[in-house]
């Protein structure tokens, strides 16, 4: 963080584990080195709490730490969030990233398809709401390949139905081989109907569609313009951290082709404002 000129991050374990299939020779370490399942890992919660909570005082006020360790198709799920509450009071700031439709990903993983329509994934932000916490949600706007957003009804009818949750929606809803045309007026319809989403542009949304082939797309810098309060980014690097600093500067050309005010925004301000210490603040004021 500071070889990067980064201040504060959220800090967020992964939500499932990679099995090692006893005909596998090798460990995997990365969801798609084999075709083995993986599984939920609520264990993941505790493993954060005891690195961030493991550091000295000032480093730990850097880090924002969120609550993942559950399956959201299980109506359980809000049970575990509450637990983590409790075991580790006035410690969580936010919500996810809450897995539910994740190409590849969902495939491979035991049990039902998490949705946003769910029960259990509406009980998920009450709480957040009732809480105070953002809550950041993996949901694909639609299926790898058809470039049709088949999936946005199920995020949009959350976000909706669930308006006093802050959601952050990841990567726009685009995972990989993910291609929707008209993505950026999606995305433009959605902020000026719903003044509770923000929009996360960590992982390949960057490469795939802000700047491919490290070529920035005007209609972003148009978006992000006319909704600078909106979106967010972030390194999204998962384990290992070699590539931290070129992933966050690959930024720079969005950053530096925003007016100054929106570029803080989007690398900074936005983020916090999300949180609920930030937001109990401006209550106050």
């Amino acid at each position: 963080m500071d070889a990067t000129g980064v201040t504060e991050s959220a800090v967020i374990g992964m939500p499932v584990v990679k099995e090692w299939d006893e005909g596998d020779a090798r460990r995997p370490t990365y969801y798609l080195d084999n075709d083995s399942r993986t599984y939920w890992y609520s264990a993941t919660d505790f493993l954060v709490a005891r690195a961030v909570l493991d550091l000295p005082r000032d480093k730990q006020a850097r880090l924002h730490p969120f609550i993942c360790g559950f399956n959201a198709a299980d109506r359980n799920a809000v049970d575990h969030v509450e637990r983590m509450l409790a075991l580790y009071p006035n410690f969580w700031q936010g919500i996810g990233e809450v897995f539910l439709r994740h190409d590849d990903l969902t495939a491979l993983t035991y049990g039902p398809v998490p949705r946003a329509t769910s029960s259990a994934f509406g009980r998920l932000l009450d709480l957040a709401a009732a809480r105070g916490l953002p809550v950041l949600v993996h949901s694909d706007i639609g299926p790898a390949w058809l470039e049709r957003p088949e999936f946005l009804g199920e995020v949009e009818s959350a976000i909706a139905a669930h308006p006093h949750t802050r959601i952050v929606w990841a990567h726009a809803g685009i995972s990989r081989r993910i291609v929707i045309p008209n993505h950026t007026d999606i995305l433009r319809r959605m902020l000026a109907r719903y003044p509770n989403l923000t929009v996360d542009l960590s992982w390949v949304i960057f490469e795939q569609e802000i700047a491919p082939g490290n070529v920035l797309d005007r209609r972003w810098v148009s978006l992000i313009e006319e909704y600078p309060d909106r979106f967010t980014i972030g390194s999204d690097t998962v384990g290992f951290f070699d590539q931290y600093k070129p992933t966050l500067e690959r930024y720079y050309l969005l950053l530096d082709a925003l007016q100054p005010g929106t570029a803080r925004k989007v690398a900074h301000d936005n983020f916090l404002s999300l949180l609920p210490a930030r937001q109990a603040a401006a209550a106050v004021r």
